[in-house]
């Protein structure tokens, strides 16, 4: 499967339609912040800077501080494919929209941010 498309994807287009999936469930934009700096190793700041710049996926995951560890215990599917058995940057992604999901559907920060 090519997922250059996917890749090259602008993280800040994308963006507003997260804020938006965890608003319509009664979620804040800082609760989504909050998971996206924890996957991510970002601060607000840096956060912020990538939206800015209008990176794609592709940099906005290589330019990352680091992966959560705890990353590994994100499981489950979305659209249709078990993010534990995917790899790289795919994997990445369907990481954050499992994350963004999990928000939307109202569980705890605490289960969320896997602590």
């Amino acid at each position: 499967m090519d997922n250059t498309r996917v890749f090259k994807m602008s993280f800040a287009g994308v963006y507003p339609h997260y804020i938006n999936k965890a608003e319509k469930k009664g979620r804040t934009k800082e609760e989504l912040d909050t998971i996206i700096c924890w996957l991510t190793g970002y601060d607000q700041q840096a956060l912020q800077e990538q939206i800015d710049k209008k990176v794609d996926f592709e940099t906005f995951f290589a330019q990352a501080p680091q992966l959560n560890p705890n990353a590994s215990k994100i499981t489950g599917v979305i659209c249709g494919y078990r993010v534990e058995e995917m790899e790289g940057l795919m994997q990445k992604i369907r990481y954050l929209d499992k994350l963004v999901d999990e928000l939307a559907k109202g569980k705890a920060m605490d289960k969320i941010l896997r602590k």
